[in-house]
């Protein structure tokens, strides 16, 4: 049984380990609550069972009264059905469902698997980590090791491969240079306003507009496959921006020019099929970095500033460390100065090239299946 649940950072994962599991055979069930887990686990061929709880409110008494209250009655709740399935082993996904999952899965010695995207253990997996058959973790963590934590790298979906296919499926030009804007199932406020501003209209570079006609925009040949990325001459761009649900209703009815396609919402695999398809990647830095390497994307990464122990930023660094990211803060992201990063990658490809190898090599492609395997082994 896999408990994930709130955001589609902790469900995608989750769906990633589930899918190395059935491979292998197992059953799997999922528990969680009403979020985003309720759309995609289903989507995605899988039983959810659902329990009614919710995550701890740190600003309001009230509500982490409530959540508190709502945990004790998801522990028994979880209790009833890990019985009812008799299940082998169950992982914690992180997110608001692991917790009262995790408990009843200790007092019941079912063993439990841990899941951290983070460079941080969230508060669930900081309160079960100690009693965890295993501690699966996306990154190294200071005073996290010994034979209880394990560094795998968080699990993805198996990546696109087929460029030239995701070009077609999403209706891209086969000689254009695309740039994919993403900022997660809501989106990221500044950095839709940013492209809008700077990509659809060309922004502006040393202060001068460029009156809808970027310096980037021309001839050229487009790399044939994702091991080709930014060895083409320059050529016309193409930008593939999904805004997220928040800020559709106003995106959507302001005016862009041909080549600039507006999406509120891509599911998984057609969101594996857009990195695939995509020259350069603007983006937030949270676990979706993991996604940029198993494709091999180069990025312009705007950390969001309020992240939990600002683990956002730390993602970014480590892209740009090993060369495969430009990150931009962002208080400083507005049009023109996305449009002067974005045309200074796209005009040098040899440094365009360089940074898809060097994202790449910061994949972890059998992140899934490592853990896929601690599990497997728990319920032996």
């Amino acid at each position: 049984m896999i408990a994930a649940g709130g955001t589609a950072g902790h469900v995608v994962p989750a769906l990633a380990v589930a899918d190395a599991l059935r491979s292998g055979g197992a059953r799997v069930v999922f528990i969680g609550g009403g979020r985003a887990e309720a759309e995609l686990v289903p989507a995605a061929g899988y039983e959810l069972r659902q329990i009614a709880v919710e995550g701890l409110s740190r600003r309001n008494p009230l509500r982490a009264a409530r959540a508190v209250a709502r945990s004790a009655a998801a522990v028994r709740a979880s209790r009833a059905l890990l019985r009812e399935l008799s299940a082998g082993a169950v992982m914690g996904g992180g997110g608001y469902v692991a917790g009262p999952v995790g408990l009843a899965a200790l007092s019941l010695r079912v063993p439990l698997v841990l899941t951290e995207a983070d460079r941080h253990l969230g508060l669930a997996n900081r309160a079960l980590a100690p009693w965890a058959r295993r501690v699966c973790l996306a990154f190294a963590l200071p005073g996290r090791d010994g034979p209880r934590y394990r560094v795998t790298g968080r699990p993805v979906p198996a990546p696109a491969t087929d460029r030239a296919a995701a070009r077609e499926l999403l209706a891209i030009p086969a000689q254009a240079t695309c740039v994919l804007v993403f900022g997660g199932s809501l989106g990221a406020r500044s950095i839709n306003l940013a492209a809008l501003e700077g990509l659809a209209s060309g922004g502006h570079e040393g202060g001068a507009p460029h009156s809808g006609h970027p310096p980037w925009r021309g001839a050229g040949r487009q790399p044939d496959t994702v091991g080709e990325r930014g060895r083409s001459s320059q050529s016309r761009l193409h930008v593939l921006h999904v805004c997220g649900s928040r800020d559709w209703p106003e995106l959507s009815r302001r005016p862009r020019p041909d080549g600039y396609d507006l999406r509120e919402y891509l599911d998984s695999a057609t969101f594996s099929q857009a990195l695939a398809a995509s020259d350069l990647v603007v983006a937030r830095s949270g676990g979706s970095v993991f996604e940029l390497a198993a494709h091999g994307c180069p990025a312009v990464l705007v950390p969001y500033p309020h992240a939990s122990a600002d683990h956002q930023s730390a993602n970014a660094r480590w892209m740009a460390g090993a060369g495969a990211a430009v990150v931009v803060p962002d208080a400083e992201l507005d049009g023109p100065r996305l449009a002067r990063e974005v045309g200074a990658l796209l005009a040098d490809r040899p440094r365009l090239a360089a940074m898809a190898r060097a994202s790449a090599g910061l994949a972890r492609p059998d992140a899934a299946a490592d853990v896929a395997a601690e599990l497997l082994e728990a319920a032996r």
